[in-house]
This record gives structure tokens, C-alpha cells and sequence, in this order.
């Protein structure tokens, strides 16, 4: 009993606190209403829309009008073996450009970090960071004119040197799709990577660096010792978030990239879905994909957040 009432008291002390917080500072809290009102109206109202996937949809008649058919939707899309195709050049891409990128962008990061000219530093930092802000549309239009049979740099350079006899037709080729987009992809989101390891090394407090000088710790000792394991939160939170979007490759890299003469190594769920969705107009057959594609990311960020937590409960986001 005594517990009970213990326990009682404490959550009314957390309850008052927290009144007393809202109160204190309730500017603060009123600048936070639009952003939940957003969030609330473009995330949470949208997810009424996930029986679409568990019913025979009709626009004349409406969600709720339309025929419950249950896990119908589920068994088309489990017995489609174009789904199967497209389900493994999601995770296949997925997997790969997590294996290329995640460290490059760590290794890079650590790099620029220890260059000590700042005015050259900052110059490797913009020019890092500028294909960001580039849409995949411009990025797909460079990639086919650098890769261009007739006038593409590439050919230029690999015919004038004799390493082939005639152009290759890169953007056609099955198995050049994989390196293509790794590359591409690499190119195009290093930069917003480094900028998130950049502040986070910022902010490790310098005193680390002037012990382990003392100590007699070189530069790379100083990185092996000091700044990875003050780096090892921010890697782990960015790894979780990473394994938790395996199923989502992206619509616009790869629909920016890919033909009909690539769908066999390049088309994935977010490209079946566009195409199943938007050109045949089966609402309800890609709702259950997009519902089958959200579930496993799910499972996939608990059991990636359990295995940070094993390892180090400061290194979970959950």
C-alpha cells in the first residue's frame, strides 16, 4: 500500500510539474500548436485511409461504401511474382547503399574534420553539400548526358583511351543500373550526412582533445580514441534510421534513372506502387502495399532500436 501511495505522489508531482512548466513557458508551447496541427492533419487524419487496403475500393462509392474483402488485396500481392522481383531490388539496393555510403560518409566526415586550412575546409564542405540541393530530375538528366552513347563524357573518355572499341549503353544495361545508382546516390547525399557528423563533433568538449594531446596521442589516435566514441550516439541514431527505411529505397532516384529495358534490376516497391497506383488506378492493391511496406519498417527501427539498446542504452531513439 505504502508503494501505491508512493508511487501516487510522485505522478502528481510530474503532473504538477508539467502544468507548471506549460505555464512558464506557454509562448513557447503556442508556437508548437501549428506544427502538431500539421502533423495531425497530413500524418494521423491520412491513416483512416488504411482500410482502403482490406476493401474492394470504388471512388463512386467511397471508402466506407466500398465491399470489405479483407486480406484479398494480401494474397494478390503475395502471389504476384513481379512483386517478389520488385521486393528484392528494394532491400538488395536498399542494403547495398547503406553498406557503400553510411561509412564513406563517416570516413569523410572525420576527414574534413581534421582539415586545418578553415577557408579550404569550408569550400570541401559546400561543394560536398551542394548536390543536395539538387532535384533528382536535374541529377537523372546529368547522369544520361555523362553516360550519353553519342556525346557522353564517359564514352569520350573510355574510347579515346582505348579501354572499349565502341560506346556502351550504360542506361540500358541490366547490370549497370546497381553501380549507377550507388554512385549517384552517394554523390548526392554525402554531403547532408557530413554536415549532421560535422555539428555533432563540434560539440565534443575540446578538454578530451587537449588530455589525449598531454597523453601523447597522435591525430589518429585522437580520432580512434576521442572523436569516434563521442560520435558513436549520432552513428548509432542515423544507423537505426537507415535500417528502419530499408524498404523504402525512393521514388525519385530511381524513377529518375530507370527504363523498361532496367525494370528487372532497377524497379522496386515505390516504382511498382506509381505505376500500379497512379497508371492502373488500383487504390486498394497499393494501399496494402504501402500498409505491408510500413509494418516491416516498423519491426525493422523496434528490433534495430533493441539490438542499440543492448549494446548501449544511451545509443536507443526509442
Amino acid at each position: 500500500m505504502k508503494e501505491i501511495e508512493i508511487t501516487k505522489e510522485i505522478n502528481a508531482k510530474n503532473n504538477k510539474t508539467l502544468i507548471s512548466q506549460m505555464k512558464k513557458y506557454y509562448p513557447f508551447y503556442l508556437f508548437l500548436i501549428p506544427a502538431l496541427v500539421i502533423v495531425i492533419l497530413f500524418s494521423y487524419v491520412p491513416m483512416y485511409g488504411i482500410i482502403i487496403a482490406f476493401k474492394d475500393f470504388k471512388m463512386a462509392r467511397g471508402i466506407l461504401g466500398s465491399e470489405w474483402v479483407g486480406l484479398a488485396h494480401f494474397q494478390k500481392i503475395f502471389s504476384d511474382p513481379n512483386f517478389y522481383r520488385v521486393l528484392f531490388n528494394t532491400i538488395k539496393l536498399s542494403v547495398l547503399s547503406l553498406v557503400t555510403s553510411f561509412p564513406v560518409t563517416i570516413i569523410f566526415a572525420l576527414l574534413v574534420n581534421e582539415l586545418m586550412n578553415m577557408k579550404f575546409k569550408r569550400v570541401v564542405q559546400t561543394i560536398t553539400y551542394l548536390p543536395h540541393f539538387l532535384s533528382w530530375v536535374v541529377v537523372g538528366g546529368f547522369v544520361y548526358q555523362l553516360l550519353s552513347p553519342s556525346n557522353g563524357l564517359i564514352n569520350s573518355i573510355l574510347v579515346s583511351l582505348g579501354v572499349i572499341d565502341k560506346s556502351i549503353y550504360f542506361m540500358v544495361e541490366q547490370d549497370m543500373f546497381t553501380p549507377i545508382f550507388l554512385i549517384t546516390n552517394l554523390w548526392k547525399s554525402t554531403g547532408y550526412s557530413i554536415v549532421i557528423y560535422l555539428a555533432a563533433i563540434a560539440g565534443i568538449d575540446q578538454g578530451l582533445y587537449e588530455a589525449a594531446i598531454i597523453d601523447g596521442a597522435n591525430r589518429f589516435q585522437r580520432v580512434l580514441y576521442v572523436t569516434l566514441p563521442a560520435l558513436a550516439p549520432t552513428i548509432c541514431t542515423l544507423l537505426i534510421l537507415n535500417i528502419s527505411s530499408l524498404m523504402s529505397v525512393g521514388f525519385d532516384p530511381i524513377f529518375n534513372l530507370y527504363n523498361p529495358a532496367t525494370y528487372p534490376t532497377a524497379d522496386v516497391i515505390a516504382t511498382y506502387v506509381y505505376r500500379k497506383g497512379m497508371v492502373e488506378a488500383q487504390y486498394d492493391l497499393t494501399t496494402a502495399i504501402g500498409l505491408f511496406q510500413n509494418v516491416v519498417g516498423v519491426i525493422l527501427i523496434l528490433f534495430s532500436n533493441w539490438l542499440a539498446r543492448k549494446a548501449n542504452p544511451d545509443y536507443r531513439i526509442i
